[in-house]
């Protein structure tokens, strides 16, 4: 009895400590842009997050078996129980070695008609198969006898870490990612689709951010969550200072028995979902879409032939823009004010890549392949060297 104690107060101190990780900002990391409330896609209101995280077992890879690192990401841009309720939407990909469903009929009819979903790159058609169970369980189109849809599903590969060839992923854990969904704060790092994901030279995973502007004298919301998965060591730069140069003797992949890869360094994938309630049409909303990569860029993402690089943003604004049978009347903010909300989207998208590496931990996968969590003390004092965190 005594020792099943010891192991639920570990737990219990582990659970603690994980709702409490620092965060960029937290380290001194300096950022341009004021935030919202959680620093987080939740703050623009109605967006809700969840994750399912699965991960067991050590050592030896067992096709089937483990170990195990991967898990499920769900996105509502207006919550799970205002069911279908469609978003003006569009997408972008800055290089196409990945894949996010659904993404045809977004351009096609400029909405985004479901939650965002995303997993690991063998986990797609099992997670959307089980969105579109779930709409049929829960009646997510309100009764209607006749109707199709296409689940946004996103992807990034975990392979090095996780037994991706086992297909872990299940009906459950989307079903656990969808009810887990709320709003407020939301936890990053090792979670979700991201657990067994890797960035810029270290362990990377989930991360968000959000920034607050005025646009004449109305005030809106920006907010972008990634699941980040790319890039070579050498480009990681924070706060404009080349990090990754000044690291390049820590540790960072340790591949004791690497799957058959034709794998390069700077190969990898992002996955970035931009959400506003500022009035933005569809073609609007590709342009900020577009404006994405250059938040990546900062921090030193360079689109590499080897890595998936696929963006998607949407509007929760002009709620009843959506009719089936009757003409709408819609609100958007003209070109020539557009302009702060790209600001927003890059500083946005730069804080959300350097949040989820410092939540990371260091994580040990298949075979003992580790990948390394970056080190605080080592990137403060870097910064500190570059004079961007005042001694």
């Amino acid at each position: 009895m005594k020792r099943i104690f010891i192991v639920f107060l570990v737990c219990l101190m582990y659970s603690q400590s994980y709702g409490q990780k620092p965060r960029a900002r937290d380290l001194g990391v300096p950022f341009v842009g004021v935030t919202g409330e959680f620093n987080a896609i939740t703050d623009v209101k109605g967006v809700e997050v969840g994750y399912s995280t699965i991960i067991s077992g050590n050592g030896e890879n067992i096709i089937g078996k483990g170990p195990v690192r991967t898990g499920v990401t769900a996105i509502f841009p207006r919550g799970k129980a205002k069911k279908f309720s469609p978003v003006y939407a569009n997408w972008y990909s800055l290089n196409g070695n990945g894949e996010m469903t659904g993404t045809t009929w977004v351009t096609e009819s400029g909405f985004l008609e479901t939650p965002v979903m995303i997993t690991n790159t063998n986990s797609v058609g099992t997670v959307r198969q089980a969105v579109l169970k779930w709409f049929v369980d829960t009646d997510w189109y309100s009764g209607e006898n006749w109707w199709y849809t296409y689940p946004v599903v996103a992807e990034t590969y975990d392979g090095f870490l996780n037994d991706i060839y086992g297909f872990h992923v299940k009906e459950k854990h989307v079903l656990e990612a969808i009810e887990n969904s709320s709003s407020g704060k939301i936890a990053e790092g090792n979670v979700g689709g991201g657990t067994g994901m890797m960035c810029l030279g270290f362990k990377g995973g989930t991360g968000t951010s959000s920034r607050v502007i005025k646009i004449k004298e109305a005030t809106y919301t920006v907010g972008a969550i990634v699941q980040s998965n790319f890039g070579a060591k050498r480009n990681l730069s924070i706060a404009g200072v080349p990090v990754g140069i000044e690291l390049k003797d820590t540790l960072n992949y340790n591949y004791k028995a690497p799957p058959k890869s034709r794998r390069q360094e700077g190969d990898g994938s992002i996955i970035v979902v931009v959400a506003t309630d500022a009035p933005l049409l569809p073609h609007q909303l590709k342009r900020i879409a577009q404006r994405i990569p250059l938040g990546i860029g900062i921090v030193g993402g360079r689109g590499s032939n080897g890595s998936g690089d696929i963006f998607l943003a949407f509007s929760t604004a002009n709620e009843n823009a959506f009719n089936r049978d009757e003409t709408s009347t819609v609100k958007s903010i003209s070109n020539d004010q557009i302009t702060p909300i790209f600001e927003a989207t890059v500083q946005a998208v730069e804080e959300a890549i350097i949040n989820a590496m410092v939540a990371a931990e260091t994580m040990e996968g298949i075979n003992g392949n580790t990948a390394y969590a970056l080190p605080h003390d080592l990137l403060i004092k870097t910064l500190k060297k570059y004079n961007r965190i005042k001694k």
